[in-house]
């Protein structure tokens, strides 16, 4: 496939949904929802001394929000919620053309075809918006 934002990479990422499904006794539970396109992503975190210890999504999305939401399936276990935070900073700048952010998380480098495409950039921070969500929401002691 030639089109730059779906690669063989991003789509082999969406269809491996590392991490989908939901977890059976979640922390807590955040959601993002983009009423542009209406791509929704709900994450499960479990949560140990401040730290992810499990994640689950369930993604009803794009496949560019199902490949995000993979990435994160793989690689969130161990991070605080100040990584995440890190995490999509780093995102958002390589989404404005900077570099991807260091390994394990560099793998967001196959979204490179997303730059030029700027209301595309939500459909990759969306998983990570909603690992926010769920993270604040267990800060605040609250239900996701």
């Amino acid at each position: 496939m030639s089109d730059p934002l779906y690669r063989r990479e991003v789509l082999r990422l969406a269809a491996d949904a590392t991490g989908a499904g939901r977890l059976p006794h979640p922390c807590s539970t955040g959601r993002a929802y983009n009423p542009a396109c209406g791509d929704r992503v709900t994450m499960d975190v479990a949560l140990e001394n401040g730290r992810i210890s499990g994640v689950a999504h369930d993604t009803k999305a794009c496949v560019l929000t199902q490949a995000s939401a993979a990435i994160l399936g793989s690689e969130l276990l161990g991070l605080c919620r100040d990584e995440v935070a890190t995490l999509r900073e780093h995102v958002v700048q390589m989404l404005k053309g900077g570099d991807a952010p260091p390994a394990p998380f560099d793998v967001f480098g196959v979204f490179d075809g997303v730059v030029e495409h700027g209301n595309r950039h939500a459909c990759v921070l969306l998983p990570l918006d909603a690992a926010l969500s769920a993270l604040d929401a267990s800060d605040a002691g609250k239900p996701g």
